[in-house]
């Protein structure tokens, strides 16, 4: 009951215009008020602040730069081995395997498309034929984690589109209940390609996510005139190929990424399922 009230509720509230508002509370520098969010925050989520470069919560200028905060070095180390897929996040696996088809599983019971979920726009349609019968990690990012997004493995930006749709909480009880979440919710899609090898991260927006940041594009989200928009891939945005483990973007509060990998690429790592928990750097899969 209590989870049917929380969706019902979603279903009425105004999600874009608390996502500006959120976005705007959560940059706010004067002390009281970002001291106030932080103070909150630490004891409401208990985030583990000893990972973090600078451990002292209310030093940072903003609740947001608390919440997107780095990491300390060597706090996550990462398998460089060659031939892994490392997790992009820290976070828990939603749902981890391969499409059938085009569908991929969001929850018991529920699925949806793969064409729903990417939406490419005309030019990058070629894209969604790659990942069709392939592979599908959907990480789920609590409040309490670390909120930078790596890179799963080297590659480059070849396309990157946003698309518009609502804002519902991403929680498991939501993905339990709520059709097509994940190509329902606002996302951005980004592909990559390292030689013959191609990729996908989609970073899925929620309820109360104030923005969505990728290195080449700053905050994508909100937008206004929400419409799908390809965005540029440009070297003169800055380098467009990246090492695995460099950071590729960020959440300013927390949501979902869908890693997508084409068909026969790659195997998930033995004992990952749903309800895992993984951190950034950590094995997720190993090319064949």
């Amino acid at each position: 009951m209590r989870d049917a009230l929380f969706i019902a509720l979603q279903k009425l509230l105004p999600q874009h215009f608390l996502s500006r508002l959120v976005l705007r509370l959560t940059r706010v520098r004067t002390p009281v008020v970002k001291n106030t969010l932080i103070r909150a925050f630490v004891r409401r989520f208990r985030p583990e602040m000893s990972d973090a470069a600078q451990p002292d919560a209310l030093s940072y200028p903003s609740f947001n730069e608390f919440f997107t905060r780095a990491l300390r070095a060597g706090a996550r180390p990462v398998d460089t081995h060659s031939q892994v897929v490392i997790s992009p996040v820290d976070g828990t696996v939603s749902q981890i395997g391969s499409l059938t088809g085009s569908r991929i599983l969001q929850a018991k019971g529920h699925s949806f498309t793969l064409e729903d979920l990417l939406a490419a726009p005309t030019s990058a349609a070629h894209w969604t034929e790659r990942f069709r019968g392939g592979g599908f990690a959907t990480l789920y990012l609590a409040p309490y984690n670390y909120h930078r997004i790596h890179m799963p493995m080297t590659g480059t930006l070849r396309a990157a589109w946003y698309v518009p749709g609502r804002l519902f909480s991403v929680n498991a009880a939501t993905a339990a209940s709520v059709r097509n979440l994940f190509a329902r919710n606002e996302r951005v899609v980004c592909i990559f390609e390292e030689g013959t090898a191609v990729f996908a991260m989609v970073l899925v927006g929620a309820l109360f996510v104030g923005s969505m940041t990728t290195v080449w594009h700053g905050d994508i989200t909100p937008r206004r005139g929400r419409r799908r928009t390809e965005l540029p891939v440009d070297r003169s945005l800055g380098p467009l190929s990246l090492r695995k483990a460099a950071e590729m973007g960020r959440f300013n509060m927390g949501s979902t990424v869908i890693l997508l990998t084409p068909p026969g690429f790659a195997e998930w790592q033995p004992g990952l399922a749903a309800g895992s928990r993984i951190h950034m750097g950590e094995a997720l899969a190993r090319i064949r």
